[in-house]
């Protein structure tokens, strides 16, 4: 069982519910992005809960983006960055070999259209597609498997969001952001797992913007994805986002995702 969660400030988090929600979880692995904090910033029950081993990639940029992996087991390898110069110290991305299925947890840049934020992104995304299609190729060579978690911060069709008509857009949902993400699909050949399980249903959605009642009209975002090759997503057996009960409840603006997979 594997989640993904963006925890929106884990120091923050942890206060609001996540360390109450760690303990109860039955995933073997936890993936989560905007951590925005050091280690050492980390109180112990975040950075040494008992029962995990945990992994964290922070942004050089203080207090912005960072990415974590908290596993049951340690981790046979483990690589910060995308042999990219300009992010593989952004806190972005961190991948962490288990056996035959390496895990990664992705933090790609949220945009804001007609801003150096959104030319950011693109050149992000320009990056890690040839990363993907040439990680695709390694992991498979080695018969093995990779699944990249996370917050992709692109809604890929119009049941990805509640209001689709009023985002077209902005940035999240712009049609070269969407042909992108298909082609991470179509052309390097990746699985959106979640939607792979759940073909006809709108969402579930994973964020809701704290403004307004965004989250008790269940306005939101599927925008934080389970995105594997082929093999692995074939064995994905159920999948959930971990939505609260409540406003009040939420530890983070995001909710987690849970993908089960067979053995």
């Amino acid at each position: 069982m594997i989640t993904t969660v963006n925890v929106n400030g884990l120091r923050a988090a942890a206060r609001k519910g996540f360390v109450e929600w760690l303990a109860a979880t039955k995933a073997d692995v936890v993936c989560l992005q905007e951590t925005r904090a050091e280690l050492a910033q980390l109180p112990a029950e975040v950075a040494e809960p008992e029962g995990w081993h945990v992994v964290l990639a922070p942004s050089n940029a203080k207090g912005r983006a960072g990415v974590a992996v908290y596993s049951r087991t340690a981790p046979d390898a483990v690589r910060v960055g995308f042999d990219c110069a300009e992010f593989d110290a952004s806190g972005r991305y961190v991948e962490a070999d288990f056996g035959p299925v390496s895990v990664a947890s992705l933090y790609l840049p949220s945009g804001q259209v007609n801003t150096p934020l959104q030319e950011e992104k693109e050149r992000f995304m320009a990056a890690f597609l040839p990363y993907l299609v040439r990680r695709r190729a390694e992991v498979e060579a080695g018969g093995r498997d990779l699944v990249v978690c996370g917050d992709w911060n692109i809604a890929h069709r119009e049941a990805d969001l509640k209001n689709w008509r009023t985002n077209r857009r902005n940035s999240g949902f712009l049609p070269e952001e969407r042909e992108w993400l298909s082609r991470v699909f179509d052309e390097a050949g990746y699985v959106d797992v979640v939607r792979s399980l759940l073909p006809d249903q709108d969402g579930p959605y994973s964020w809701w913007s704290y403004r307004g009642r965004a989250f008790d009209n269940d306005a939101g975002w599927r925008i934080d994805y389970q995105v594997s090759t082929p093999a692995l997503a074939a064995r994905a057996e159920r999948a959930c986002v971990e939505r609260a009960l409540s406003h009040d409840r939420r530890w983070s603006d995001h909710a987690p995702v849970t993908v089960v997979y067979t053995d």
